[in-house]
């Protein structure tokens, strides 16, 4: 059996829309040998489906191994038009694969050139754009004759859904999502074939303020991309004679309001039933009142087509109970703290006015708690219009919750209350990638907090967090937790769109902003200057968020789009100060929210130039690095000597003489280790140094947003992971379980989020969805249970698979990873001196798997003798480990402990 699998295009089955002028191919193999790989390839490009017969391109058999980001080279594509794809393989046992199953791709309008439709707004002589109700614009049009297919091309300013003869035109919600709308302006497509109408066809839309000119930041500021909201909408349709119609957005759409009173991401949504236009969307309504629409002078030369993952509705949570609070609140626990909306279905009587309030948390008498919301109301109110079951949800806003008081149904008992609600959660559609599990309860109710705080705050954007008047994509939480990121979803397009942005948002000096898509530029400009408005560790992740996405998913070509923002950065870290190898100059946040800061400081103990430098020589390295992979030879000799400086500055600045960082703290213990600025004795007395620090502290850490996602793992590279497992397992004050005996359904912005005693941490920064110190879920995938990357490898071609198997703390752990070659899976458990160690490894890939503990005559696999397995192959072995080095397949390796596990 060898098969084809999992094809993509551009990361997607079957890529609706697309500008890019030369997509890339992807599949994985299925196969019953063991150690099966890829020794040679076909891929065939249609434009008719299942005809292959004179195919538009046929790469012919290429002898190659490569499986991933195959790139197309057949003749230039052309807009408006679906390809159709197909592959087969030749494998190293001389056998020759079937045809795949046919996916496509379909290429959007590609250039602004195609665009003939007008960017169109409400009237200002009838609506005021500074008005709060919702517009909503119609037309109607005949189709002409039978249709073959259609296509909707669209986007708004602002954030808006659209209807066809009375059904809502796909899934997506708040399109066309957010990014630098000045630089880059999404716009959607969809397939509407299924859904015009012989005849006479109607189509609405409603278009919301969104992030284009709604509320966004805690400065309350608006319009900070454009002050009217506008629509643009380009229908083709395609009949089975060849002919073709086209449908535009232009002055003879005619606006109104409905409904939607008010609708904003931080203050809510109000909704009155009693003025809903009763079919709108449909051909026959009768719109005489309504009035005629405005062309408006909104450029095409941004627009670029969808590349995020759309959000959407991801899953349907029900209320777990009711709860009446000591101050007679009625308040719905949802049972999960959850990024999204809640979705009502009651019989009311018209007129009944409804108020639904959002929070995290209840205080400790049990009172329904909003302080920490600042001024996001997060209220959505519903005036019913009294007919029938009325099914209400907030259209263009989302909250962050676990619990929603009600008002104005007093008069409801619990039982209806509880089957009239429901949580909708919401985030971007990324496909679940990674799974954890261990023995330990604790630890799984943590990976799962992780989880949902990825969800909770990739929304189109990595947002901080999800609830407050924030919401932003800050740099430094994304670049701590995109690796963890990537092991839980495939985030390779949610983050390909937001590098876009983070580069068009990058100033001509290299500077990034803390915020991505930038809305805070003039604010932070007027405070600190234009040269300044940047921070080490936040505008790092203008060189490390490409890397890593290179490193897992081996996306070569998004690193060479953003190789010239990688480069513009580190060049501006070296023309700061007099000496171009310490970072000692200007803001930086440093370890932000470190528990070792002064009394009412955000800023931690470790010296902020500390932190500086030692980024600096990470983006430095990150950057040499690129240059070698992109053959950019003079670039990489440049940059390594760059990087030399900074080592030898670092060492001489921040190290004293006896080997000890001049500073002992947990994090300026930990950097220099990360990212390997000390070597030898240095690096054993920093290593020893990092486990004192806490083992004095009662194996409790301290670290704040830059020290603590690299804190286990450089304590487990450095020959200290049973006191890693430690802290990773200490349940008390502060500590990763803290907050889960707490309680806590998501990750927490501070580590006593929720006091001793009941009382909270400071209103004024204290979310209950922050997922920066989730980042800890990486160190569980690569050193509890062990998949990791090959060293020097990306895309896992080349796997490591190590579990740290400890005396101490755990006795299972179990992790798979979906990976671009398919699926990883690394398995363990010990009992008493039994160790069992199951993994799987795709095909097209090789591992070395270390077996801690083991020695070579005791190892049996699948219940027979190793050496009676030829295709493994025991590489190496001394008194700790045995390394065994395999293709794909599945393995179980069982064998009694003679030597001790992972112990120090």
């Amino acid at each position: 059996m060898l098969k084809m699998k999992a094809l993509t295009c551009e990361y997607h089955q079957n890529l609706l829309g697309t500008d890019l002028p030369i997509p890339r191919f992807t599949w994985q193999i299925q196969s019953d040998k063991r150690n099966t790989y890829q020794k040679a390839y076909r891929i065939q490009v249609t434009k008719i489906n299942n005809n292959f017969k004179n195919p538009f391109w046929d790469s012919g058999k290429i002898e190659s191994n490569q499986s991933l980001h195959v790139s197309y080279e057949g003749e230039a594509v052309s807009p408006r038009t679906r390809y159709f794809y197909r592959v087969k393989i030749w494998d190293n046992f001389n056998r020759e694969s079937e045809w795949s199953t046919i996916q496509w791709w379909e290429t959007g309008l590609l250039n602004k050139d195609n665009w003939v439709a007008k960017w169109i707004t409400p009237n200002p002589n009838f609506f005021d754009p500074k008005s709060k109700p919702i517009s909503m614009l119609r037309t109607t049009f005949q189709a002409q004759r039978e249709i073959q297919s259609a296509r909707i091309y669209t986007t708004a300013a602002g954030v808006y859904e659209l209807y066809l003869n009375g059904k809502k035109v796909g899934e997506d919600l708040l399109a066309p999502g957010w990014t630098s709308y000045t630089h880059r302006h999404q716009y959607q497509t969809y397939d509407v074939t299924d859904m015009i109408s012989d005849g006479k066809n109607g189509i609405g839309v409603m278009i919301a303020d969104g992030w284009y000119k709604g509320e966004l930041t805690w400065l309350s500021k608006r319009e900070i991309y454009g002050s009217e909201r506008a629509f643009l909408f380009q229908l083709h349709i395609q009949f089975t004679d060849g002919s073709e119609q086209v449908i535009i957005s232009d002055n003879s759409w005619k606006s109104s309001t409905g409904p939607i009173l008010l609708s904003e991401f931080y203050e809510g949504e109000m909704y009155d039933a009693r003025l809903e236009k009763d079919h709108w969307t449909t051909s026959d309504f009768n719109d005489s009142e309504w009035i005629e629409t405005e062309e408006f002078p909104l450029p095409f030369d941004q627009l670029v087509a969808q590349e995020n993952w759309p959000t959407r509705v991801t899953e349907v949570l029900y209320p777990k109970e009711i709860i009446k609070t000591p101050s007679g609140e009625t308040v719905i626990d949802m049972g999960q703290n959850m990024v999204g909306r809640v979705r009502m279905k009651l019989n009311l009587p018209a007129g009944r006015h409804i108020k639904l309030y959002h929070a995290e948390v209840l205080d400790k008498e049990g009172n329904f708690y909003t302080g920490n919301l600042r001024k996001a109301n997060q209220r959505v109110e519903y005036i019913s219009k009294g007919t029938a079951e009325e099914s209400y949800a907030p259209y263009f806003s989302f909250q962050g919750f676990r619990y929603v008081k009600v008002e104005g149904l007093s008069e409801v008992d619990e039982q209806t209350l509880l089957s009239s609600f429901v949580g909708e959660v919401m985030h971007s559609d990324m496909n679940v990638t990674g799974e954890f599990t261990s023995s330990s309860e604790l630890v799984n109710k943590l990976y799962k907090n992780i989880v949902w705080g990825q969800r909770g705050n990739f929304l189109d954007v990595p947002t901080d967090c999800p609830q407050r008047d924030e919401r932003l994509g800050w740099t430094g939480d994304a670049q701590i937790f995109i690796r963890t990121a990537a092991f839980n979803y495939n985030v390779a397009p949610f983050f390909t769109k937001w590098l876009h942005d983070l580069k068009s948002d990058q100033t001509t000096n290299g500077t990034v902003p803390f915020v991505v898509p930038n809305a805070l530029g003039d604010y932070i400009s007027s405070m600190w200057g234009d040269k300044n408005y940047t921070s080490s560790a936040w505008g790092d992740a203008a060189t490390i968020c490409p890397w890593i996405i290179y490193q897992c998913y081996g996306d070569k070509r998004l690193l060479e789009e953003q190789y010239p923002s990688m480069k513009a950065w580190v060049d501006y870290i070296r023309a700061q100060g007099a000496n171009e190898y310490l970072w000692n100059t200007g803001f930086h946040f440093g370890d932000w929210l470190a528990l070792d800061s002064e009394e009412n400081s955000y800023f931690g103990a470790t010296p902020e130039h500390l932190v500086a430098t030692a980024y600096y020589a990470h983006s430095t390295r990150i950057l040499r690095d690129a240059a070698r992979v992109l053959d950019k030879m003079d670039d990489e000799h440049r940059y390594n000597e760059l990087l030399t400086g900074i080592i030898n500055e670092f060492r001489k600045t921040f190290i004293a003489k006896n080997g000890r960082m001049i500073t002992q703290t947990q994090t300026s213990n930990i950097l220099p280790l990360i990212f390997n600025l000390v070597e030898g004795d240095t690096q054993k007395q920093i290593a020893n140094d990092l486990n004192q620090l806490v083992v004095k502290n009662d194996f409790h850490l301290n670290t704040g947003f830059v020290g603590t996602p690299y804190l286990c793992i450089a304590l487990s590279e450095n020959g200290y992971h049973k006191t890693a497992l430690r802290l990773l397992l200490q349940e008390t004050y502060p500590s990763w379980l803290y907050s889960v005996k707490k309680g806590a359904t998501t990750i927490w912005e501070h580590w006593d989020g929720i006091k001793e005693d009941g009382s909270f941490w400071s209103d004024d920064m204290n979310s209950y969805n922050h997922y920066a110190y989730g980042a800890i879920g990486e160190w569980l995938f690569r050193y509890i249970a062990g998949i990791d990357l090959g060293k020097g490898e990306i895309a896992y071609k080349k796997i490591t698979i190590q579990p740290r198997i400890s005396d101490y703390g755990l006795n299972s752990a179990n992790a798979s990873l979906e990976s671009p070659y398919g699926n990883i899976r690394s398995s363990w458990q010990v009992d008493q001196n039994q160790v069992l160690v199951e993994v799987e490894i795709p095909v097209n890939t090789m591992a070395d798997i270390i077996l801690p503990g083991a020695q070579v005559m005791y190892i049996s696999e699948g219940g027979g003798e190793l050496n009676e397995r030829p295709e493994i192959r025991v590489s190496s072995y001394d008194s700790e480990n045995v390394t065994c080095t395999v293709g794909s397949g599945i393995y179980t390796f069982s064998y009694k402990k003679t030597n001790s596990l992972v112990t120090n």
